[in-house]
């Protein structure tokens, strides 16, 4: 879900630096062949993941929901050349999809890929991690984030998308009925009166939380 016009977003994109040829191939790939395809971070959302990346010069990152490794390919762009980022999806169904452009990708031997419950794979995982991306199963969000966050530097940034779930948070109904809502509606919560770290919610497509320990 967009949060402003859909002009104004065109007119963003228009003026943010464009895809190079690899994720462009992949995100149209994943629109032709994937199902719910609205789960790929996109353009906007993959320009500013870069951005992240490349201002904090990770030498460990972690994402948490690789889906067709769009956002993987953008976090990538910032690794120190020693770097590493550990993907995880549990659909295994997307592992060939996924190693695909891995694999045509210069960061191809700096990006491992996981199948299975992140839960479990997290701690077998020997990193401390500069930068943490998020966009997995909405109720073990605050799960992530309670896992990793003592683990992390100083500095460190975890990065959780659609914290905003289409305006729902903000609709008590919803809070009340669907799981999904509550429990970003809980995170959201989590995060902002946490003392270990500051925050800011940027409304960037589904929203975006960003949380950087002191």
């Amino acid at each position: 879900m967009e949060f402003i016009d859909e002009k104004l977003s065109k007119y963003a994109e228009k003026h943010t630096t464009p895809e190079n040829e690899l994720i462009k191939s992949l995100n149209r790939d994943t629109h032709a062949n994937v199902l719910a395809p609205r789960m790929l971070s996109g353009h906007l959302q993959g320009r500013l993941l870069s951005l992240f990346s490349k201002m904090i010069q990770p030498k460990a990152i972690l994402e948490i929901g690789t889906y067709t490794g769009y956002a993987a390919l953008c976090l990538a762009e910032g690794l120190t050349k020693d770097g590493i980022l550990h993907t995880i999806d549990i659909n295994e169904e997307l592992e060939t999809r996924i190693q695909k452009y891995f694999n045509q990708s210069k960061y191809k031997n700096q990006i491992k890929l996981h199948i299975g419950n992140a839960l479990e794979i997290i701690p077998t995982i020997n990193h401390k991690f500069d930068l943490v991306f998020i966009d997995a199963d909405k109720e073990n969000y605050s799960k992530y984030y309670d896992l990793l966050i003592d683990q992390m530097p100083s500095g460190g940034i975890i990065m959780a998308d659609n914290v905003l779930w289409s305006g729902k948070v903000i609709d008590q109904e919803a809070i009340d009925t669907d799981n999904d809502t509550r429990e970003l509606d809980h995170f959201n919560a989590k995060v902002q009166s946490d003392p270990r770290v500051e925050n800011i919610l940027i409304p960037v497509r589904d929203g975006i939380m960003v949380a950087r320990k002191y």
